[in-house]
């Protein structure tokens, strides 16, 4: 059917959609930047969408219970921000919509968390916003099966294009959506047979409704030009037929209606141009000049943004009544529980008494067991190393499809996928995640934690196996660089502890946060009790004098974190004993002490003593301490890694690699001559 029988057959659709495509098109064309066809191609579903469909209302962006919208094929940001301003968002103002990708607009070139109500997540990373999703539809599951439908139910709806499928964290995402059968979440392919370099056959021949039937999905198709066959699909993926996911096949043609450009990559990132634009409004019969909308044609899209009012007033009426009224207030809002502060303390309380010597892998198992029963919003999970990463404890119990109450999510070999979906859980609301993997496998999860920081999400990663220290699984999984790129990564606090102490309160800054992830970086070897307090948490100060020189001024500062922070005190004993000064201070946050007041950071570095920075790890993030802050070249020293590791036991490798308490005295003689 050509777009004159379109408009002729349900010209009230028409009018609505048009006015996304124009607004679509004049937005890139003004910017001279953009992706204006998948807008064009998308804006028949969406509007059917958000008009027969979607569970929102414009006037309260946050509310709890609505629908959420993710928009995974972030390049046609065009598409949200359109919808977002017809439907009303006092946010979203035609200035915004003029200024599409320009400086101090909140209309980025891609959609971004934070910066506009009713952008669910930050999208443009292809397959990140259906994984993200995946998370989404998990927290709506736990928090129904903990609150009740009548505080909690609602759907997830996503619009994935050919781009997002490809990429290899969507089949993680499907995979654990199809296995969780996570119903309420609804896949809509925006299948153009388009990418930026041409066609999708000259990369891809998937049969992508196969692939997803096979991952447990029901799957439904339509033509995503006909808004009777669009109505019909929706309805039918709504209906809850079954509790499958579900994915619609949306057919569409990207730049439709753009006589050159339609139908390839030449609408898919670059502004038509005046011409083709001239025609294509010639061919929607859109007579009104650039940005303008009709006042009917924009009522009636305000009137479809304030269609979910009365039902979001009578949410509120339930949550006034509900007996559990306060807790689930305090969920939704993300504030941290007021349990956490004493439940850290009594356990530091009695680490310090114990002393015990364990693994800080097994010292974060520890502290969850303690905090878990406390906070019921925690939800933990590993890639297929519970058994590892500790991270499983006795009272949590597993979510799937059984148990929706379980915390626990096995999220299988999927490091980036759990990353991605910890984010969705986050972002949801009423949950707090957690997820382990070894250290080395950042590198899988990367994509999914740079999202966390730039969202400002405070998701938390334990990465155990941190270093060296893992031993025999040799230089594969033993990462070296990787505290260099998480300590590269802005609004990223990287924890390192030394002993039970530490990582306890390394836990609690990571369960206060509201808006910066955490990793924490732990061993698999057993390590000392070696604080010798435990009233302040002096994690959070990033560094700190661990053990005091036996003079006032030392001569040597050794720096150290985590499982060489041991090596450290025996070196500073092995120089005492030699008449030499020396003072060990434990960095186990380099982010947090750069945080400090530069009184405190001078207090704790002072200028004038040699210093050695010992850590497993590769050299780049210590000259900020060595070099800097007070330091000089000619004194300060480096002992740690400057290749990859190798098979061995532990010990055979820290000596190997001369990172030991030996090294750190003849370095720490060699430097003061």
């Amino acid at each position: 059917m050509d777009i004159a029988a379109r408009r002729k057959a349900d010209p009230a659709h028409w009018r609505l959609a048009t006015a996304i495509r124009a607004l679509a098109m004049d937005a890139v064309e003004a910017a001279n930047s953009g992706h204006p066809g998948m807008p064009m191609g998308m804006a028949d579903v969406a509007t059917v969408l958000f008009r027969d469909h979607l569970k929102f209302d414009s006037a309260a962006p946050n509310w709890f219970d609505r629908d959420r919208f993710v928009l995974s094929a972030g390049h046609g940001s065009m598409l949200i921000y359109a919808l977002l301003h017809l439907t009303g968002y006092e946010q979203m103002s035609l200035d915004q919509i003029r200024n599409f990708r320009q400086w101090g607009a909140i209309t980025a070139g891609h959609p971004e968390y934070g910066h506009v109500e009713g952008v669910e997540t930050t999208t443009g990373p292809l397959g990140q916003g259906i994984a993200t999703a995946v998370g989404m539809a998990i927290a709506e599951e736990a928090m129904r099966a903990q609150f009740g439908a009548d505080l909690c139910s609602h759907k997830t709806w996503v619009i994935a294009g050919d781009g997002c499928l490809m990429e290899g964290i969507s089949q993680e995402a499907i995979a654990l959506a199809g296995h969780q059968k996570l119903g309420n979440l609804i896949v809509l392919w925006d299948d153009n047979d388009i990418t930026i370099d041409g066609r999708v056959s000259l990369s891809d021949s998937t049969d992508q409704a196969k692939r997803f039937q096979a991952s447990g999905w029901r799957t439904l198709a339509c033509d995503g030009h006909d808004p009777a066959d669009i109505a019909r699909a929706l309805a039918d993926a709504a209906s809850g037929a079954d509790d499958r996911p579900v994915l619609v096949a949306c057919k569409t043609v990207i730049g439709y209606g753009a006589p050159k450009k339609q139908d390839t990559s030449g609408a898919h990132g670059s502004p038509l141009g005046a011409e083709e634009i001239a025609a294509v409004r010639a061919a929607y019969g859109w007579e009104h000049g650039p940005f303008v909308v009709p006042e009917d044609i924009l009522a009636e899209w305000r009137a479809i943004g304030a269609r979910g009012r009365a039902e979001r007033e009578a949410w509120a009426t339930r949550v006034d009544a509900a007996p559990n009224r306060d807790e689930f207030a305090r969920r939704i809002s993300g504030v941290p529980s007021d349990r956490l502060g004493p439940t850290i303390a009594a356990l530091k309380e009695q680490a310090l008494a114990s002393k015990p010597k364990v693994a800080t892998r097994k010292a974060s198992e520890m502290v969850l067991e303690v905090v878990n029963p406390e906070l019921p919003e925690t939800i933990g999970g590993s890639a297929d190393l519970t058994g590892s990463n500790n991270t499983r404890t006795k009272d949590l119990g597993v979510f799937d499809p059984q148990n929706r109450k379980g915390r626990y999510i096995n999220y299988g070999i999927r490091e980036h996928g759990m990353a991605a979906a910890m984010n969705g859980i986050w972002l949801h609301g009423g949950m707090r995640p957690y997820g382990g993997t070894f250290m080395c496998f950042t590198d899988y999860a990367r994509g999914a934690m740079r999202l966390s920081a730039l969202m400002g999400l405070p998701v938390v990663y334990v990465m155990t196996h941190d270093s060296i220290g893992l031993g025999e699984d040799g230089p594969t999984h033993q990462p070296v660089e990787h505290l260099a790129m998480l300590r590269a990564t802005p609004n990223t606090l990287t924890f390192r502890p030394c002993d039970l102490i530490e990582t306890a309160e390394a836990w609690e800054i990571a369960l206060s946060s509201e808006t910066t992830p955490s990793v924490l970086a732990l061993s698999r070897q057993n390590l000392p009790t070696l604080r010798e307090t435990a009233g302040e948490n002096l994690t959070a100060k990033g560094a700190y004098v661990l053990r005091e020189a036996s003079k006032k001024a030392p001569e040597v500062i050794l720096m150290a974190t985590g499982s060489e922070v041991e090596i450290a005190v025996a070196a500073r004993e092995a120089l005492e004993a030699k008449g030499i000064p020396t003072r060990v201070v434990s960095v186990p946050s380099m982010e947090l002490f750069r945080d400090q007041p530069e009184s405190y950071r001078r207090q704790v570095l002072p200028k004038g003593p040699v210093r050695v920075a010992i850590e497993a790890a590769v050299r780049q993030p210590w000259d900020w301490l060595l070099l800097g802050e007070g330091g000089k070249e000619k004194k300060a020293g480096f002992i740690g890694m400057t290749g990859f590791g190798a098979s061995a036991p532990a010990p055979a490798l820290y000596k190997a690699f001369g990172i030991t308490a030996e090294a750190a005295v003849d370095e720490a003689r060699r430097l003061l001559g």
